[in-house]
């Protein structure tokens, strides 16, 4: 269940994943399930139990250079088209397209006026 406007996900951007996934299972007790991406490149996925908690988004390739590794928060909005359309008037920036998650949602990266960076999506039902 996610409403509009509240955190729904959150996911490290890392240029080592497997540094990233020892430091959490061994600190916070995190699984790791292996998704991978349609450019095929490997997500994972945290996991406490059976509930996902966060990912791990690798950013070791050429298109991610000077990407610093940090912590993505993403904000649940009803409509992520014309939010987006309303953040671009009111000072943000698209950082890329929006696309499509199967099975995830519609997702907008961004940079607010104050040039923080934050992801906004619809989540699929």
């Amino acid at each position: 269940m996610w409403s509009h406007g509240s955190f729904y996900w959150n996911e490290l951007l890392t240029r080592d994943v497997e540094r990233a996934k020892r430091f959490y299972e061994k600190t916070i007790g995190w699984a790791f399930e292996l998704t991978p991406m349609d450019d095929g490149a490997d997500y994972w996925v945290a996991t406490m139990g059976d509930r996902p908690v966060a990912g791990i988004f690798p950013t070791d390739r050429t298109e991610f250079a000077g990407v610093p590794e940090s912590w993505m928060s993403y904000l649940a909005v009803d409509n992520v088209d014309a939010r987006v359309e309303k953040a671009v008037a009111a000072g943000a920036k698209l950082m890329r397209p929006i696309f499509d998650v199967p099975d995830v949602g519609r997702i907008a990266i961004l940079t607010e006026p104050g040039g923080a960076g934050v992801g906004w999506m619809t989540p699929v039902s």
